[in-house]
């Protein structure tokens, strides 16, 4: 989720304070469903379909453009692609909205489509026909709201832990397992200038994307920032630092940092993504492997974030062209797409069968395959109210690792989050 275009998840964007999230999440409200109640009123060509997304990077684009000419070609239809910064497609899709020129197909980041589904714009996809037989539960909740499915996912990701085979072999250790390996191997790799760990705690959504493995494997709740759960989530945390484990730059660190350490080997372990593959793999000379991130006790399950993006299908008023939409998302969502964008992307294949070939294609990427078999989505619970919550977190974060208790922190957070202030 961090400093990689084009992939919404990868890289969560900071937010305002509390109170403007809130007041934005209105205004958005607001926008779109004014847009679907009175329909787009933009002229558009019979045969030309638009995806809005975030594939800014050149190689992204190029591989989504190449995607959208063969759904074209099978549906007999050209679809164009409209790039934009992820920071930017809800902004853009919110002016488009209220200038009633909605694209025919929206890719949002999956945190965000809540945002158009509360106000009624967003097309339920299994009424256009999109099955969800071969997708597991967490996905589908991952594109859903409120039980209905708007979101179709291509591929999901989630978090892992990387590590340095040579570091650990060295050390005689093996990739932790439980909170308690991971505290010691992190102290006994921890040497000069080399800590045992790197994972980011910044001030933005990457530090709550990797907190939220601690947090619900402990049998914390976002809905409950300040139960003892999620506090002692943080403690564990704290007592990394405290060992000397992690730098103390690490509240001031995005997952592209993170991966720097790593690289750079200042770092022998670190919590990141699958979107870190392919940098990784530019370095002959790093030997790395995966593991599911730890546990607090051994037996519990590794429970990690979904992250990714969704394609929807807006309301614009036109029957015709948001079924034709729909067939649009469900071939770039086909099995055989989603295997070709995940062994291109490193992203895990929301499909089953697709993601069984992929593990038997990419098998040194399996512990991911295994975390996003248990991951959950951010949203699952609190829809569009998972801003404020994220914000508040943010802030429990800066305060608890700079010197504040993580009760106190916490407290203040649940407060922020159910005040918007």
């Amino acid at each position: 989720m961090t400093a990689h275009p084009t992939v919404a998840a990868r890289r969560p964007r900071p937010r305002g304070r509390a109170r403007r999230a809130v007041t934005s999440l209105a205004a958005a409200v607001a926008l779109v469903a004014s847009a679907a109640l009175t329909g787009c009123a933009a002229e558009r060509d019979d045969d030309v379909y638009t995806v809005l997304n975030s594939s800014t990077d050149e190689t992204y684009h190029r591989w989504d453009a190449e995607a959208m000419a063969r759904c074209g070609k099978r549906l007999g239809v050209t679809v164009e692609q409209q790039s934009v910064p992820a920071s930017q497609v809800m902004t853009k899709a919110l002016r488009m909205a209220s200038s009633k020129s909605l694209p025919d197909v929206v890719q949002f980041d999956a945190s965000e489509m809540p945002v158009f589904a509360e106000a009624g714009g967003l097309v339920d996809l299994r009424a256009l026909g999109l099955s969800t037989d071969h997708v597991p539960d967490g996905i589908v909740d991952f594109g859903s709201y409120r039980g209905t499915y708007y979101g179709a996912a291509r591929s999901v990701n989630t978090l892992a832990l990387f590590y340095n085979k040579d570091v650990l072999a060295e050390a005689g250790v093996r990739a932790p397992a439980t909170w308690d390996d991971l505290r010691a191997v992190a102290r006994e790799l921890t040497r000069g200038k080399r800590y045992g760990l790197a994972l980011s705690a910044g001030g933005a959504e990457d530090g709550v994307f990797q907190f939220t493995p601690f947090m619900w494997s402990n049998g914390g709740d976002e809905r409950e920032l300040d139960s003892p759960e999620v506090v002692e989530a943080l403690d564990f945390w704290k007592a990394l630092l405290k060992d000397g484990s992690l730098s103390r730059s690490t509240v001031n660190w995005t997952q592209a940092d993170v991966n720097d350490q790593f690289m750079a080997g200042n770092a022998a372990m670190m919590i990141n993504g699958p979107w870190q593959v392919e940098t990784l793999n530019s370095d002959p000379d790093l030997d790395w492997g995966i593991a599911g991130i730890p546990v607090p006790e051994a037996g519990a399950d590794s429970v990690a974030p979904l992250g990714g993006a969704v394609l929807t299908v807006p309301r614009t008023g036109d029957d015709d062209r948001r079924r034709t939409a729909g067939r649009i998302v469900a071939c770039l969502t086909s099995e055989k797409e989603q295997l070709t964008y995940a062994l291109n992307s490193w992203m895990v294949p929301a499909d089953e069968r697709a993601a069984a070939e992929w593990r038997s294609q990419v098998p040194e990427l399996d512990a991911l395959a295994d975390q996003v078999a248990a991951a959950r989505s951010r949203t699952a619970q609190l829809g569009a109210g998972w801003p404020a919550v994220s914000l508040a977190l943010q802030s429990a974060f800066q305060s608890a690792l700079t010197g504040q208790s993580s009760e106190a922190a916490l407290k203040r957070a649940q407060q922020r989050a159910t005040s918007g202030n």
